[in-house]
């Protein structure tokens, strides 16, 4: 049986430890962090875009000729698997918009990475320059200017030559608001702040980048204003975004908490109510409960506003629900937070914390998986 499809049903006693082999022939508690199966009951199935192998190819080609990483960390970026995302997220998606969609991957997580190590002032000139790149694609940018301007611009360039006005409108104005999101976030850092819950989701909702993620589902539509904007989409847009902050973070905590930079986590932000890192999952897995009968009570609110909008609105919220199911399984199959045991971690549902700062020191910028030397 496809080990992605299996299901564990033991669920942790919040508190509670387990005991393992510490590799010395002795037992020691150590607390595993379990991983809710956020994703038992969601009914949408797990889809690959028929063009993944040529557009996967391609977009690895194209983001390696900028050279934005050493040859080093770029073999990392690459078993990320990005591109992966992109076809997961628009399985129905045309070649030259996938292309597109693998393409917007990479830059983000070319964002990511950057910003990552970035202070606040260089993170504010990260997004001055990404913002002027897609809001003029057939500029040529300065000589010496940030790999990302030049990234940015060929990405939307190639993208604008099939994507409706009213697509690239919201695209850009929702991709301002997501790096705005990423300048809060480098802010944060630099002042050790955690948020409490609700601030802490007012950030996350913008750092994830889902709504220009988002509006890439309606490359091919030319969807109102009025109708993109009603309450009920709106909050099926909401429940998604949130299912997708809840399913990254509990992969990618224990990555960032040996990194020493899980400060921007909801675990740990529900840590700091009196619980441990598994008191923290069981409530990611019953929040993420609530988010999913959010989304389908806010499905069923939509009304109806006749052909050719009713069609394409329905499958830009199908489109949603299917990126709340690609999030979660690239999260195990991409090499991005669990190295290659990704899969395993996924059918067993725990795995063992690694030691803080187990991961931190490395001075090169690009990805640090777990697993490989650096």
């Amino acid at each position: 049986m496809d080990q992605r499809n299996m299901v564990a049903s033991d669920r942790p006693i919040a508190g509670g430890s387990v005991t393992v082999n510490a590799g010395n022939g002795c037992d020691q508690p150590l607390k595993k962090i379990f991983i809710p199966d956020l994703l038992a009951r969601w009914p949408f199935p797990r889809r690959l875009n028929q063009h993944h192998s040529k557009v996967c190819a391609e977009s690895f080609s194209w983001l390696a000729s900028f050279k934005a990483f050493s040859p080093k960390a770029q073999q990392a970026f690459d078993r990320c698997n990005f591109s992966l995302l992109a076809c997961l997220a628009y399985p129905i998606a045309s070649e030259e918009h996938v292309r597109s969609s693998c393409d917007f991957m990479n830059l983000v997580f070319v964002i990511d990475e950057y910003s990552d190590v970035s202070k606040e002032d260089e993170v504010r000139q990260q997004k001055d320059v990404i913002m002027d790149a897609l809001r003029h694609p057939y500029k040529p940018r300065p000589k010496g200017e940030w790999v990302g301007g030049e990234v940015a611009r060929q990405f939307w360039g190639r993208t604008i030559r099939n994507a409706s006005g009213q697509s690239q409108k919201r695209f850009i104005a929702v991709f301002d608001d997501y790096l705005e999101g990423v300048v809060q976030q480098a802010i944060d850092r630099s002042r050790h702040h955690i948020h409490d819950i609700d601030s802490y989701f007012d950030v996350r909702r913008r750092t994830i980048g889902a709504r220009p993620a988002f509006a890439l589902l309606e490359l091919g539509f030319d969807i109102p204003d009025e109708v993109i904007s009603h309450p009920a989409i709106e909050n099926v847009v909401s429940a998604s975004t949130d299912m997708l902050i809840l399913a990254n973070d509990i992969v990618s905590y224990n990555l960032e908490q040996a990194r020493g930079d899980d400060s921007h986590n909801i675990v740990t932000i529900i840590m700091q109510l009196d619980t441990d890192v598994n008191g923290a999952m069981l409530w990611v897995a019953d929040r993420h409960t609530k988010l999913e009968q959010e989304y389908f009570e806010a499905i069923a609110a939509i009304p109806k506003w006749g052909e050719p909008i009713d069609s394409q609105v329905k499958e830009y919220c199908n489109g949603l629900g299917n990126w709340v199911r690609a999030n979660y399984d690239w999260n195990f199959e991409s090499e991005r937070y669990l190295g290659i045991n990704g899969l395993e971690v996924q059918r067993k549902r725990w795995i063992l914390p690694m030691p803080k700062d187990h991961l931190s020191g490395c001075e090169e910028i690009g990805p640090v998986l777990v697993g490989m030397t650096h």
